[in-house]
């Protein structure tokens, strides 16, 4: 029996499915990120099922510039900036997770349990950071500029990164 070195199909719709989220809705206030995030939608997607670590971060990398673009450009609300942000580092946790396990245990071997609980994980930690995220900007904007919040929205994305 011979294993194939690829990632499950689960993780890879799964990093494609969140990632085609946060380039919807950054797409829907930016039309510019919108364009760059189909772009990021398709190097995850692609990064992914193919097994490349560096296509996958070059598509998260994407779909984060969009969140800058969406922000300081076109002037996106932070619910927004949040989502996108949430969706870019969603997308990278996932496929990575995706590609581990693929390595480890080949695309065969059933890993729906494994993956869900990942995502279902992934899902409320970056849940919790964009609430806490969003109840900073509330606190503390009165007035301040978008930019303020996407530094807080770096800050959301390093935790996400941090937890894993």
């Amino acid at each position: 029996m011979t294993v194939t070195r690829k990632p499950p199909r689960l993780g890879v719709a799964l990093a494609a499915l969140a990632a085609a989220l946060g380039a919807a809705a950054l797409g829907l206030t930016s039309p510019p990120a919108g364009g760059l995030g189909a772009a990021g939608v398709a190097l995850v997607a692609v990064g992914t099922l193919v097994g490349s670590r560096r296509v996958l971060g070059t598509g998260a990398a994407a779909l984060a510039t969009c969140v800058l673009l969406a922000g300081g450009v076109s002037g996106a609300g932070p619910g927004t900036l949040l989502v996108g942000g949430l969706a870019a580092a969603l997308s990278w946790d996932l496929g990575e997770h995706a590609l581990g396990l693929g390595e480890q245990l080949g695309r065969e071997t059933d890993v729906t349990r494994n993956v869900a609980t990942h995502a279902a994980g992934s899902v409320a930690v970056g849940a919790v950071a964009a609430a806490v995220s969003f109840g900073v900007y509330v606190a503390a904007a009165g007035g301040q500029p978008v930019v303020a919040l996407v530094f807080l929205l770096v800050g959301a994305i390093a935790l996400v990164s941090a937890v894993r």
